[in-house]
Formats: structure tokens, C-alpha cells, sequence
């Protein structure tokens, strides 16, 4: 439960966590929201059954790297954990080798510190996962880019229907656009991307 996790993360911190959405009392997507709030520990969310759809979308934006939906078997488990946790070391090299700083229409953003700065200089929160879609965007600009391509660049599990991407779209614009509705910075190519 929360409190053992609290005092697990105070010992050390693990190289993965396991996290299962249904954990008696405790809120598995509350106890996520916990991990991501203080780092970017890699977390695989475990869930029951088919209708658990909704938590594993939520459990997605809040940032978890993965997923599996029980009944599942150790050998998959398995593999998943080395996939996140390669990922993971990918992730790392490149945040040590390739910090860039990128500015559009007055905003910032810095790969190094993982911070977005809006125009008047205040930071933005982003997800995981809106994180790594701004940074699809801006390393492409004035490109189209395709849903399966930013799906891949924002690693989301080729599971989750492709409309999650569409969803931290939205929530992306509520944070960057002045009128999100008359998107400036991310806008959209029917048909294309």
C-alpha cells in the first residue's frame, strides 16, 4: 500500500516498479501519480479485466511506461520489464548527449532539464507523455507528422488505441495555445497528421 512505497522510495530507489491498479484500499492510479509527482522511476501498471480499458488510458497519460492486463504469464512480465528498462537506458543516454533548447512563439523548452517555460517565464507541468510529444514536435518542425509516428515517439503500447495520442494532443494545446481552438503552434493536416 502507500504507506510501504512511501517507505520503500525513502531506503532507495528501485530500477522498476510494478504497479497493480487494483490494490484493495489503496488507488493504484493515486499511488502512480504519487511516483511520477517526485520522478521518472520506470512503472509497468497491471490490470484485471477487459472493461479496465479507461484506467490503463489514464494510467498511460499519468505517465506509467507500460502495461499488462492479467491473466498474464512471468515470461511476458519479463520481457516488458527489459524492454522499459532499456528503454529507459536509451532515454538516459540521450538526455546526456543530445540537451538541446528549443523556443517557439516565446516558449522554451530544455531537453537537459525537462522544462517547459511559457512566454512570461513560468514553468508549465507536462506529463511523460506530453513531454515526449512536444518533443517529437519540435524536433520536426513545419513537418506533418503521422499518428503512428508520433505513437512510436511517444512509446505509447501499440494496445492503447491510437486515439490517446489525440487526447494529449488536446490537453498539449490547453497548455501551449493561446485560443486552443485556433491552434498556432501544433496544428493539424487532415489525412496526413
Amino acid at each position: 500500500g502507500r504507506q510501504e512505497m512511501a517507505a520503500q522510495l525513502r531506503v532507495g530507489e528501485p530500477h522498476l516498479v510494478i504497479l497493480d491498479l487494483r490494490l484493495g484500499q489503496d488507488d493504484g492510479l493515486a499511488l502512480l501519480r504519487e511516483i511520477r509527482a517526485r520522478s521518472e522511476l520506470p512503472v509497468i501498471i497491471t490490470t484485471g479485466h477487459r472493461r479496465d480499458e479507461i484506467d490503463r488510458v489514464i494510467g498511460l497519460e499519468l505517465g506509467a511506461d507500460d502495461y499488462l492486463t492479467k491473466p498474464f504469464s512471468p515470461r511476458e512480465l519479463l520481457a516488458r520489464i527489459r524492454t522499459v528498462l532499456r528503454r529507459q537506458e536509451a532515454w538516459r543516454s540521450a538526455q546526456r548527449d543530445g540537451a538541446a533548447l528549443y523556443r517557439f512563439e516565446g516558449w522554451q523548452l530544455s531537453t537537459r532539464s525537462h522544462r517547459l517555460t511559457n512566454p512570461q517565464g513560468e514553468t508549465v507541468m507536462l506529463t511523460k507523455g506530453e513531454y515526449a510529444l512536444l518533443v517529437a514536435f519540435v524536433s520536426a518542425p513545419q513537418r506533418p507528422l503521422s499518428r503512428e509516428h508520433l505513437l512510436q515517439a511517444t512509446r505509447v503500447h501499440e494496445d492503447v488505441f491510437d486515439r490517446s495520442i489525440d487526447v494529449q494532443i488536446l490537453r498539449l494545446r490547453r497548455k501551449l495555445e493561446a485560443d486552443p481552438s485556433q491552434p498556432r503552434i501544433i496544428l493539424t493536416e487532415r489525412g496526413v497528421g
